[in-house]
C-alpha cells in the first residue's frame, strides 16, 4: 500500500486549514512572547559567545616574556630546586605554542546574561629542562608590559589546549578541572572534571546551575569573601588550612615582576593568585603551583 503524503500548499500560499491554524497559533505565541518580554525558546539555549582570544602581539610579548635571559636563569633554578638537576646543567627551552589560559567566570556563576562561561587570565608558555622536567611560565600584562608572574610544575596548560576540538578551554581552578565548552556543551578534560559533570559532559545551562549552587554564596563581596575566607586567607581547620598556610599569598600589582633578583621574585604574583582566586575561592589543587625566588 502506497502511503499517502498531505496536500501541498496551494500556490496563494494558504495551505491546509490544520496548516493555517498552525500559522496563526505560531504567530499568536510569538507576538504574545514579544509583548511580555519575553525572548523565544531557541533565545534563551543560545550559548554564551566565547571569550576573546588575546591579540598577536600580545601572545609575542607574553613569549619574549618567557624567553628572556632572566626568565632561563630563573627557570635553571627551578628545576634544580629538588636537586633534581644542578642549576648550571639544567639549560631550560620553551618549547610549543604560547598558550591562552581561561578561567571560570563570576560573572557566569551569577547568571549575567550573556556572560561567558571563563574569561582570560594569563599566557603560558612549557619550559623544558635538559632532563626532561617541564614547568609552565606564567606572563600577565602588568604596568604596561607582559612580564612573567609565576611559575608553575607540569604543563597543564599546553596540555589541555593541544585537547581542544576548536573551543575554549578553560579551568575551575576550586577543584583543578579542565573543561572544554564548544557551542552548548561543556565537556571534561580530566578526571576532576569528568567527577564534576560526567564523562559525557553537559550543557552551558546545566554547568552554569551547578556552579551557581557551588560558589554562588561565596563571589567576592559575598559575606564569606568578607570574613577572609576567600582565597584559604581567614581561619580554618583540618586539611583545609594545612592546605590554606601552603598556598601562595597575593602580593601588589607588579611587585613579583619588577622587584628583586629575576622574574619571579614572590611566592605568587598577580596571575597566578587571579587564577585561584577568581571567584574569591581556596583551590586546595592549586598546590600543583610550585614557586621559585
Amino acid at each position: 500500500m502506497t502511503e499517502r503524503s498531505a496536500p501541498a500548499a496551494s500556490a496563494s500560499g494558504r495551505g491546509t486549514p490544520a496548516r493555517r491554524t498552525a500559522v496563526r497559533a505560531a504567530a499568536t505565541g510569538t507576538l504574545a512572547a514579544a509583548l511580555l518580554g519575553l525572548a523565544p525558546q531557541h533565545a534563551l539555549a543560545a550559548a554564551p559567545a566565547p571569550p576573546p582570544a588575546p591579540a598577536a602581539p600580545a601572545v609575542s610579548e607574553a613569549r619574549a616574556a618567557a624567553t628572556a635571559p632572566d626568565t632561563l636563569t630563573t627557570l635553571s633554578r627551578f628545576f634544580a630546586r629538588d636537586g633534581a638537576v644542578a642549576a648550571a646543567k639544567a639549560r631550560p627551552r620553551i618549547e610549543g605554542r604560547t598558550v591562552p589560559v581561561y578561567v571560570l567566570s563570576p560573572d557566569f556563576v551569577r547568571g549575567e546574561a550573556g556572560a561567558p562561561v571563563a574569561r582570560l587570565e594569563f599566557l603560558a608558555s612549557t619550559a623544558v629542562s635538559a632532563d626532561g622536567q617541564k614547568a609552565s611560565v606564567w606572563t600577565a600584562r602588568s604596568r604596561g608590559a607582559w612580564k612573567v608572574v609565576n611559575i608553575a610544575t607540569g604543563d597543564d596548560e599546553a596540555r589541555y589546549s593541544a585537547a581542544a576540538d576548536g573551543g575554549t578551554v578553560f579551568r575551575e581552578p576550586q577543584i583543578n578541572a579542565w573543561y572544554e565548552q564548544r557551542g552548548d556543551r561543556v565537556r571534561p578534560l580530566d578526571a576532576e572534571a569528568r567527577k564534576a559533570i560526567g564523562a559525557g559532559g553537559t550543557t552551558v545551562a546545566a554547568y552554569q546551575k551547578r556552579v551557581a549552587e557551588a560558589y554562588g554564596d561565596k563571589l567576592p563581596g559575598s559575606a564569606y569573601d568578607r570574613r577572609g575566607a576567600a582565597g584559604g586567607y581567614g581561619p580554618q581547620d583540618g586539611a583545609e588550612g594545612a592546605a590554606a598556610a601552603a598556598r601562595p599569598q597575593p602580593v601588589a600589582a607588579g611587585a613579583a615582576a619588577d622587584g628583586g633578583s629575576g622574574p619571579v621574585t614572590a611566592a605568587s604574583a598577580v596571575a597566578g593568585t587571579a587564577a585561584l582566586l577568581a571567584l574569591g575561592l581556596s583551590g586546595a589543587a592549586a598546590l600543583r603551583r610550585r614557586h621559585s625566588r
